[in-house]
């Protein structure tokens, strides 16, 4: 059986908020699909990415803390790094922010060696309405939980989406952590 955790108050109230406080001024790009594909159809949302943005290391401690503790207690994946900056993306209304069904292991020298996706909720539950985050694990769909500073963890080829934004806004933080390719 395939495993998704969820970890509540990964990250507290106050840490969520100080995250997205300071990238209020950084720079957000359209996001985009694995080697700079866009498709608007497929994914409508902004990304942050934390490599370019001060004052953020603290995330990165965090999560890898989180990691130590889930690949350890269920996941046991051949992990040998973070390859990839931690993004922060924003799904608005005014565009039904969205990411249709998809996995995270891909093509290119960084997607094929995705190992385990973690998604934490950044924004407050009530502040939009949509978003959810969805798990494809086997037959039957996981809604992950809307609480804030909660992680969900999953491995990364298991798909996953997040619905339509219909009001508000809705931030998460995602990161991978990579090793060898599946086989």
């Amino acid at each position: 059986m395939i495993a998704v955790q969820s970890v509540s108050d990964a990250f507290s109230g106050a840490d969520c908020a100080r995250l997205l406080d300071t990238i209020t001024t950084a720079p957000a790009r359209d996001a985009g699909l694995v080697r700079q594909a866009r498709d608007h159809n497929l994914r409508r949302a902004d990304l942050v990415w934390l490599d370019d943005v001060a004052d953020t290391a603290w995330v990165m401690d965090r999560v890898i803390e989180l990691v130590r503790m889930a690949n350890r207690d269920l996941f046991d994946f051949d992990i040998t790094d973070f390859a990839e900056s931690p993004q922060v993306a924003r799904y608005g209304a005014e565009r039904e922010g969205h990411f249709g069904w998809h996995s995270d292991v891909g093509e290119g020298r960084l997607a094929e060696r995705r190992k385990l996706t973690i998604v934490v909720q950044l924004s407050e539950p009530d502040a939009y309405r949509g978003g959810d985050l969805e798990v494809m694990p086997g037959a039957n769909i996981i809604a992950a939980d809307r609480t804030r500073g909660t992680a969900t963890l999953f491995p990364s080829f298991v798909l996953h989406r997040v619905t339509p934004v219909m009001t508000g806004e809705r931030h998460s933080l995602t990161v991978w952590c990579h090793g060898a390719p599946f086989r």
